[in-house]
């Protein structure tokens, strides 16, 4: 799919994560007058093609390809200058994970803020913190909730032998998710459109406290699914430490993990790339599970 994307342009974005400065050149569009305005069939368009965000998800960049995808003709017609799309459209390549039926949610508002030319850096500071929380609800409003509820009033009618038992399923569970993703495209655009004006007067201050919360919310995903301990013990005479609960968590919990995420990351800023480190991570684990460390 993202051969298929630059296809469409003949542009393609350079494959790099690496945000640019806030204030400097290469984070500010060349033309800055607002964009096309996007109509109805503009945000369904790009509502429809969200439905293909995971088709080409990896785990060097998740979801990245599908969001461009869905963006790109917005893009498009936002951004005639081609420097300018191209830098959108690299931007976008970064890594990006959300849920994948309140994605045009997130997209609504990135699209106003590409509309009024904000500078790259807030665009996708607030990419970032809007679209990590959407994971959250999602999961609890569709797996844990609509699924469940949908599936078992499905499943009691089947057990009836009633035929109405799949089509209520595949019925009441779609019009929730179409209603939301249609519904939450039009609403964020309109919402994003509606706060342009106050977005351009305090435009580093958006993007300050954009980037406040995008750091906030990878802090606490650092914490929460970068899981690396250890089971190593120090004994001394007939008392036994054990150095991961009594002393690593004691000083700070989830230090460990903070440590490996820093290292990670010092990393990436010398280039290597992110298949290079999943493959150190994999070594990592393999041979402390073998000595016996972790």
């Amino acid at each position: 799919m993202a051969s298929n994307i630059s296809n469409e342009l003949n542009v393609r974005p350079t494959q790099t994560d690496v945000q640019p400065t806030p204030g400097t050149a290469s984070d500010e569009y060349e033309n800055k007058t607002i964009g096309a305005e996007l109509t109805k069939a503009d945000i369904n368009r790009m509502a429809w093609r969200s439905l293909l965000l995971q088709a080409s998800f990896n785990f060097e960049r998740m979801q990245a390809s599908g969001w461009l995808y869905g963006l790109l003709p917005a893009l498009k017609k936002i951004h005639t200058n081609k420097a300018d799309l191209s830098k959108a459209m690299q931007g976008h390549m970064g890594f990006f994970n959300t849920h994948p039926f309140l994605v045009t949610f997130v997209m609504g508002i990135i699209l106003a803020m590409e509309r009024s030319k904000q500078n790259i850096s807030s665009i996708q500071s607030t990419k970032i913190a809007v679209g990590a929380p959407m994971g959250g609800i999602g999961d609890a409003m569709f797996w844990l909730t609509l699924l469940p509820i949908c599936g078992g009033i499905g499943a009691d009618l089947a057990l009836q032998g009633s035929i109405m038992g799949a089509i209520f399923f595949f019925v009441m569970f779609n019009l929730v998710h179409f209603g939301l993703r249609f519904g939450l495209a039009h609403y964020a655009y309109r919402m994003g459109v509606a706060a342009i004006p106050m977005i351009k007067a305090n435009t580093q201050k958006v993007g300050h406290a954009a980037s406040m919360v995008g750091m906030t919310v990878i802090g606490a995903l650092v914490a929460t699914y970068v899981r690396l301990s250890t089971t190593a013990e120090i004994t001394a005479g007939d008392a036994v430490v054990k150095l991961q609960a009594d002393v690593i968590d004691k000083l700070m919990p989830a230090f460990l993990p903070l440590v490996y995420t820093l290292a990670m990351y010092a990393l990436v800023k010398r280039g290597w790339s992110p298949l290079r480190l999943i493959g150190i991570t994999v070594v990592v684990g393999i041979a402390g599970r073998m000595l016996g460390i972790l």
